[in-house]
Parts: C-alpha cells; sequence; structure tokens
C-alpha cells in the first residue's frame, strides 16, 4: 500500500477537531467499485485492500473513515453508473420537484451537478426547462453524458473549477451534489467554489446518507472507501456555517438505505432556516446522536449481525442450497469482504450494469453475470442490493413463485421466500 496513495485523517474535515471516537473496524477492504478483469492473473496478484475504519468526531459528530484514498484511484475510471430502476427514476422527479419549488426555478435556469455520472439527474432537470451542465472526474461517464446530450467538465469540481464555469456559463440558481458530497476529503475549497458559482438567491443542495439512518438502520454496508463522511444535520449545519452559507431546508428520503436532500444558501441570501431543519437537530440530540454511547451501541449491533448473517449462508451451503449475490453493489463489496462470504459460499453475482458483467468483485472474485447469462436458477439469492429491495421482489416473482428466496442482510439478516419470511 502506497504512502502516496492512502493518507490517514488525523483533523476533523468539518471543525478541525483531534478528539475522535474509534467506532468501528474492518481490517483492509479492497474498493469498493474495483472489478476485475477475469482470467487477468496479474490483477488479481496486485489486488489493493486499505484500512476501512470509522470514527466519530466529539466535537461535530462527524462519523469519518481514517483512510483517504486517493481520488484519482477512485473515481477516473469507475464502474458505477447510476441506476436505471424505476425507484431511483421516481426518486429523481422528486429532487427535481423539491429543488423547484426551493428555489422557483423559471425557464434556462442554470443547474449544475457535481458528480453528475452519466446525466440521468440533469436530464430530468432539462426536461423541466432548466439549463445543465455536469461536472465529474470519470471521464469514461462523461463522455456517456455528452454523447446523451449532457454537456458535462470531466474535471474535479474545486474553486478554479467554478470560476471557469462562471466565465462560459454564469451562475447557476442551484448547485445539485447527489451522494457525492460525502465522497469529498477537501470540503472548504468545495464550498469555496460553491460561493464562487452559486447565484445570491440560489441553493447548494446536497443528498448525503443520513448518520441516523445508517446507526438506526444498521447499514454498515453502506461504509466504503468512497464514503468518507456520514452526516448528521447538525454536522453539516456546523460546516456550513463556517463557510458563510446557512442551512435552509432538508428533506429524508428512503434512498440508499435514508438519505437526507439538505440546501444551504448564502448567509445573506434570502432563504430562511426551515423548521425541518430545527426539528431534526432537536431529535438528533434528544435521541443521542451527539454522545458516544450510540456509537458504541451501533457497534456492537453491527459485530452481532455480520456474525449471523455469515452463519446463516454459511448453514444455507452446508447444507447443499446454491447461493448467489443479487446486484453487484458497493456496499455488497463491504458486505462480503468483512463477513468473509466467497466462492466458497456463493457461486456467483448477477448485475445489470454492463461494465460489471463479465468481471470479479472485489476481493472475493465471483463472477459478475448478466441476468440473462445466469442459466438455472440457485435455491437463494443474497440481496445486496437490499435498498431495491421491494422492486426486486415484484421483478422476481416468478423465481419466489419456483420456490427460491431472498437472504435480506441487515438490518436483521432474514430469508424472503413466497410463502414466508423467517429470520
Amino acid at each position: 500500500m502506497s504512502g502516496n496513495t492512502v493518507r490517514s485523517v488525523t483533523a476533523c474535515r468539518v471543525c478541525g477537531s483531534e478528539r475522535w471516537q474509534k467506532v468501528l473496524s474492518f481490517g483492509n477492504v479492497p474498493l469498493a467499485n474495483a472489478f476485475l478483469e477475469a482470467g487477468d492473473t496479474e490483477a488479481l496478484a496486485r489486488e489493493q485492500a486499505y484500512p476501512l475504519e470509522v470514527i466519530s468526531c466529539r466535537e461535530c459528530r462527524l462519523l469519518s473513515l481514517t483512510a483517504v484514498v486517493d481520488p484519482q484511484v477512485l473515481y477516473r475510471t469507475y464502474s458505477y453508473v447510476t441506476s436505471d430502476s424505476e425507484t431511483m427514476a421516481r426518486h429523481m422527479r422528486t429532487v427535481v420537484r423539491l429543488c423547484g419549488e426551493q428555489v422557483e426555478l423559471a425557464e434556462g435556469d442554470l443547474v449544475v451537478e457535481l458528480g453528475s455520472n452519466t446525466g440521468e439527474q440533469l436530464m430530468a432537470f432539462r426536461e423541466a426547462g432548466a439549463r445543465v451542465l455536469g461536472v465529474d472526474p470519470a471521464r469514461n461517464l462523461a463522455e456517456i453524458a455528452e454523447q446523451r446530450g449532457v454537456p458535462t467538465v470531466p474535471e474535479y469540481f474545486d474553486s478554479a473549477c467554478a470560476e471557469s464555469i462562471v466565465a462560459e456559463h454564469g451562475r447557476a440558481s442551484v448547485i445539485l451534489g447527489r451522494h457525492v458530497f460525502a465522497h469529498i476529503d477537501d470540503v472548504a475549497d468545495v464550498l469555496a467554489g460553491v460561493h464562487a458559482l452559486l447565484a445570491p438567491d440560489g441553493l447548494f443542495t446536497i443528498e448525503v446518507p443520513y448518520a441516523v439512518d445508517l446507526l438506526d438502520g444498521l447499514a454498515f454496508d453502506t461504509v466504503y472507501h468512497e464514503h468518507l463522511s456520514y452526516f448528521l444535520i447538525s454536522t453539516l449545519d456546523t460546516l456550513f456555517a463556517r463557510h458563510g452559507l446557512r442551512t435552509v431546508d432538508v428533506e429524508r428520503l428512503p434512498v440508499h438505505g435514508g438519505s437526507v436532500l439538505v440546501s444551504a444558501g448564502p448567509a445573506d441570501g434570502p432563504h430562511p432556516t426551515g423548521e425541518r431543519v430545527r426539528e431534526l437537530m432537536a431529535h438528533e440530540r434528544a435521541a443521542g446522536f451527539l454522545s458516544d454511547a450510540r456509537y458504541e451501541d451501533f457497534a456492537a449491533r453491527v459485530q452481532k449481525t455480520c456474525a449471523d448473517l455469515s452463519h446463516l449462508v454459511r448453514d444455507l451451503a452446508a447444507d447443499g442450497h446454491r447461493i448467489a449475490g443479487y446486484g453487484a453493489s458497493a456496499k455488497g463489496t463491504t458486505l462480503l469482504n468483512i463477513c468473509g462470504l466467497g466462492l466458497g459460499e456463493l457461486e456467483f453475482c448477477t448485475d445489470t450494469t454492463p461494465q460489471k458483467q463479465g468481471r470479479l468483485t472485489p476481493g472475493t472474485h465471483l463472477p459478475v453475470l448478466a441476468p440473462g447469462d445466469v442459466g438455472e436458477q440457485p435455491d437463494y439469492y443474497l440481496l445486496l442490493a437490499w435498498n431495491y429491495a421491494e422492486e426486486i421482489m415484484r421483478k422476481e416473482s416468478a423465481f419466489l413463485e419456483a420456490g427460491g428466496g431472498f437472504i435480506v442482510p441487515v438490518p436483521e439478516p432474514s430469508v424472503r421466500t413466497r410463502a414466508v419470511s423467517r429470520r
């Protein structure tokens, strides 16, 4: 592991404190989206794993990884593609509606998305009449977005990038970052860029995994190296205030195991802090999310769930049942590796993403198959894409009717079949 590839976190990226509580340690784990070419023995031999540990800042309660992997390693070629599921399409329309309500978007107003991937979200804004611009460092994905008619800057967003966008496109009414802000280490420079690009009456809107849902729902497998930070509203409010912004509104959303859509505007701007912001911050304090005990309890529950899931899968395999993974998700990389589940227990993993098909899962080296290439179905699928559980159950009703079952890993391992769900 090269010292140029990973650095250790010492000071909190939100408040600068060095007073940390240790929460979780999963040991060394491969990068969540570093899928391997099947048959590439050299790549298998040099596969890297990095520390995957979570700490909590005792001052502002940022949940942070202890190790920051070089973004050039993580993102320049990227295999995660925005889901085309109906669940996600519906969610993207909701984001457009909420942003439009908060800013009163007019025809031709500029919307800039950070981490815009293949442009799916911006296409929804364009349909609503906005001018759109994506910013994404993954050149393979930026190229796809351009082919779809979504102009995309193939770079990391920072203050210099923001200045160049202003010069060419003007200021933005909305700067959006859906599940990208938690990936950023130097949040100060990004927020400086936001100040440079945002219109005086505009809003910076981010969607991030909500630390309350992470802890309450035991979504520990959403911890991987791309997710450097896990936020409370209280933590984001501290961050925004330190950088001349004011928290304006928040919406809780079910995607990705529980997320929040949080908007902030210039501190001297026209948008006041809404009641939902104050309510959630009060709940975080009253429910103990600002104290050590809540995180100690979380760690104990994670340990038990990992042990229970490992036993459940191994017992089914020992009884002669065929098991495969469903959805070669990033969270699946964490789950399989920390629970020690691989080719001894699972035969393969199925996924609809072309960039992953024909490759091997990181660390566990399960072959990733397109759904049409599966052939004879296994007896059980371990549902690695559990955040789409209900949609998947409807889609795979024939599999369930034929006697198949899904192993749902969190918050407590359970088996779902047509007739019955059992823990």
